[in-house]
């Protein structure tokens, strides 16, 4: 035993003396005071005067004690909640910023797509009317994947784009193309649908929108994710339960003073950091897959708002839409007939067509042309208004990300600093020359301080720590996943974007894409996918059909449908 701490000790037993002789028995009114205060357990358990406790398993002294078995077991328990309440409390303003930025951020999704949506709407309202009100639900549908893929759905941007593209193609064929169609049967409408994927009648354009759509949603989506992982991570370590160990070592460190009536008594810092160090080691493990964590929440965050803005793709959506419309039209001619040897010919309305219903294909043609310029000038000029007004109290994307990545980076070292920052405060003696070192009062504590992590804890000398908490170890899988496979897979995605995007230029199949000029030599659609004639010989000939090959009046993509509607009778 130190000296500081006879003295100590003697200095309570001679008071306890002092008491006696002036008549007072001693008591553990004081045990009972404390035991009260933090609403530990009943008050019955507290002896009134000190014991020879015999059974007691952790506050073991060869002096009478105002402990028993029963108040240790309440003790136990005891520690295991306020190291949850301690654990809970430094989570909070973590928890509250996350939690915050999800709302924020949904929000922000939620207005961008809104007005995405409205603004495309109106596209429809203005210069597509024949089939604004039926677009209406297509419309509606997309913009509700959209946000579902954000949110974390199991679906994709291309098959969002896509299905869209699939429904629209039959309203732009009947009310712009050929605005006298009447027969708009299931199976009518349905053969559209299909046929639209392989006569591709909005060029480019369907391609182009999910390439700039997957670009700017991958990296919303991921962050929405990032956010869940980040709470499931904040709870998870709340929810770790303490070993026994543990709460041995905490009851031994916090409460086995009060046995000897020392209730003011507070632990030594090293010997807290010894305690707290092995009981959050499985914690503090955490420490290098959060710092990663956080770095891939500023890649994630740079990447949604700078070279691949949301604002700017989900405005896209309306021009692409538009173009694409712009597109079949001026492919009107082609598009019937080959639409016509695949689904037949519809029925048509009889008599004098309304004007107010139906415009001839080349009027059309002109007219959307000026339309498409139209908007398109109108939209270079306008943007979302994300950027916050005198009048509005919204905050961009921008403005968000930047605040929330600026406290995340102050947190990397959140679960490796977590043990000093519950040693601080009133929980030890930092000012005052004596302290508890889990045995006596001394002036200092002089056994080894290890460091945190589950390696060092091997050394401790106040408690054993036997392997990595199963929470943990599971938590520390999904973030080693999160950070690795996904943030590779996103460089990767979006490296072999740009790669692509960069090798399109000036290529003879962009050039095919947008002029239209494609013949049977070419081997291509209008939309650039290439159609190799041998291909369409060898189907003929499975079919007994060669001598189709050599007709003048079908070129490749003619041939190729009207083969695989032949070849299925």
């Amino acid at each position: 035993m130190a000296a500081g701490g006879s003295r100590g000790l003697l200095g309570l037993w001679l008071l306890a003396a002092a008491g006696l002789a002036a008549g007072k028995a001693p008591s553990c009114h004081e045990v009972r005071t404390a035991f009260q205060l933090r609403q530990i357990g009943p008050l019955k358990l507290v002896p009134d005067v000190p014991t020879a406790e015999s059974d007691l398993q952790i506050c073991q002294h060869r002096t009478p004690t105002c402990c028993t078995k029963k108040m240790e077991e309440s003790y136990q328990a005891a520690v295991r909640r306020e190291r949850y309440q301690s654990i809970q409390a430094m989570n909070f303003e973590l928890n509250y910023m996350i939690v915050g930025h999800i709302t924020a951020f949904q929000e922000a999704f939620e207005s961008l797509l809104r007005l995405a949506e409205n603004r495309t709407s109106s596209l429809f309202g203005t210069a597509y009317r024949p089939m604004a009100k039926e677009a209406a639900e297509p419309v509606k549908k997309l913009f509700r994947d959209i946000s579902l893929y954000i949110l974390g759905a199991e679906t994709t941007v291309e098959g969002a784009v896509l299905r869209f593209f699939d429904s629209l193609f039959p309203l732009v064929y009947s009310r712009l193309i050929n605005p006298g169609i009447t027969d708009l049967s299931e199976d009518y409408t349905e053969c559209l649908r299909r046929t639209r994927q392989d006569v591709n009648p909005f060029g480019r354009y369907s391609k182009s929108m999910v390439t700039e759509l997957s670009k700017s949603l991958w990296a919303s989506r991921m962050l929405s994710q990032a956010l869940s992982l980040g709470i499931e991570v904040i709870n998870t370590t709340e929810r770790a339960v303490l070993s026994k160990e543990c709460s041995r070592a905490l009851v031994k460190m916090q409460y086995c003073p009060h046995c000897q009536g020392l209730t003011l008594i507070r632990p030594c810092v090293g010997y807290c950091l010894n305690v707290m160090r092995g009981c959050l080691a499985s914690v503090s493990e955490l420490d290098a897959q959060w710092r990663e964590y956080i770095s891939t929440l500023e890649y994630l965050t740079n990447e949604m708002a700078a070279s691949h803005d949301l604002e700017m793709a989900l405005t896209g959506i309306r021009n692409s839409i538009n173009e694409a419309i712009l597109h079949a039209q001026l492919n009107g001619p082609q598009l019937s007939a080959t639409v016509d040897k695949v689904c037949g010919q519809p029925k048509q309305r009889e008599g004098n067509l309304s004007s107010d219903h139906i415009v001839p294909v080349k009027e059309a043609t002109e007219t959307q042309a000026l339309v498409m310029a139209h908007a398109s000038l109108n939209n270079k000029r306008s943007s979302l208004p994300l950027k916050a007004s005198k009048n509005d109290k919204s905050r961009s994307l921008k403005k968000i990300s930047r605040e929330f990545i600026n406290y995340m980076k102050r947190s990397r070292t959140f679960y490796a600093s977590i043990a000093e920052r519950l040693c601080e405060g009133d929980l030890v003696m930092k000012d005052s020359s004596t302290c508890w070192n889990g045995e006596d009062v001394v002036e200092s504590y002089t056994s080894r301080v290890v460091s945190s992590g589950l390696k060092a804890q091997i050394n401790n000398p106040e408690l054993k720590v036997r392997g990595l908490d199963p929470l943990i170890s599971n938590l520390i899988d999904k973030l080693q996943h999160f950070n690795q496979l996904d943030a590779e897979k996103a460089k990767l995605k979006l490296e072999r974007w740009a790669s692509r995007d960069a090798g399109s230029g000036g290529g003879r199949s962009e050039e095919m894409e947008s002029s239209g000029d494609c013949d049977d030599e070419d081997g291509c659609q209008g939309s650039g996918d290439r159609i190799h004639t041998a291909g369409v010989s060898h189907a003929l000939t499975s079919c007994q059909m060669a001598p189709v090959l050599d007709s003048p009046s079908l070129d490749a993509l003619s041939l190729l449908l009207l083969v695989n509607g032949l070849c299925l009778l």
